[in-house]
């Protein structure tokens, strides 16, 4: 899956120094490797690594393999490991980031790791019946990562002379509309859209972009997992759940923020917006690595929500 591009894809990233924030796996992981993939300087963070695994107690992931695969992709991955609620943590990165290059170009905020409190504590009950510690923890994860992540390394983006913020999310501004199933889950995924909004007015005068993406049904390690499959045989799991045949590969997103990246223009079209993998697929003619281009989101409002007599093939 990480390397469906061929090696002489165009690299319009050369020479821009990344960080993506929470690229252990999924999503984070994808987008590290396709921002490698054209040309760019990734510095990759995350809790697990080949000696520590964090509380989502995956060890099947880390991220010095997610650097390699940067390298491997074109890029230069440089692993830093992280945890992005410890202020000091956070501040040491950024200065190595500052000493060895002086700035940061582009800045993806994909924390996150609650995946083991969402489905015992959270999915299926009334905020009042989730334990109170799970879902501060959510809020920290979430919402607190990502705050402590752009408030230190925003100084350094403002050096870049087009500085792009990325915000990774669960559902657009349209989607997230609809509550989110409890209310500490709707507050994690709906305040990094907000957050894109405001540091889109806050980043304009220096000519930069924010923006809040999401994936749609993700074929994340972990949703592979779950249904006991993997990215060679995923469409086995469509027998157990028939909406799961909307699902993207992460590299569906990763590829159009890559091209997001390299976009001159991206301020114009983006800045302050949330869009989803199939907007961006839309807009820069990207593909999944399948060649196709699933529009998840669309598909639930119609026929999940909606109730439409319709396939998930019809939104391929």
């Amino acid at each position: 899956m990480d390397n469906a591009t061929p090696p002489e894809a165009p690299t319009p990233l050369t020479g821009r120094i990344a960080l993506v924030a929470g690229a252990t796996r999924g999503a984070g992981r994808a987008l590290a490797v396709e921002l490698g993939r054209a040309g760019a300087t990734v510095y990759v963070t995350g809790r697990t690594t080949r000696e520590r695994v964090s509380e989502v107690g995956r060890t099947t992931e880390t991220i010095e393999e997610t650097a390699e695969l940067v390298t491997a992709a074109g890029g230069t991955g440089i692993a830093v490991p992280t945890d992005h609620l410890e202020e000091d943590r956070v501040r040491a990165l950024v200065s190595r980031i500052d000493r060895d290059h002086g700035r940061l170009d582009v800045l993806v905020n994909d924390l996150w790791g609650g995946e083991n409190l969402t489905a015992g504590s959270v999915f299926g009950k009334k905020s009042w019946e989730t334990p109170l510690a799970d879902g501060l923890r959510i809020l920290e994860l979430g919402v607190r990562s990502h705050v402590i992540t752009a408030a230190l390394a925003l100084p350094l983006l403002i050096r870049s002379d087009a500085p792009l913020h990325v915000e990774v999310t669960d559902g657009t501004a349209r989607s997230n509309r609809r509550y989110r199933e409890n209310l500490y889950y709707d507050l994690a995924k709906n305040a990094p859209i907000r957050i894109a909004f405001g540091l889109g007015q806050e980043l304009a005068e220096y000519g930069g972009t924010a923006v809040a993406v999401t994936p749609g049904f993700l074929r994340s390690e972990q949703m592979l997992a779950h249904f006991g499959v993997t990215e060679r045989n995923w469409r086995d799991a469509v027998a157990r759940d028939p909406h799961f045949a909307i699902a993207e590969s992460p590299h569906y997103l990763a590829r159009g923020v890559a091209a997001l990246a390299a976009d001159p223009d991206r301020a114009a079209r983006w800045n302050g917006r949330s869009a989803s993998s199939a907007d961006l697929a839309a807009a820069y003619g990207v593909t999944d690595v399948d060649g196709s281009q699933p529009d998840a989101w669309a598909y639930f409002e119609d026929v999940w929500y909606g109730g439409k007599d319709a396939s998930p093939d019809d939104y391929r």
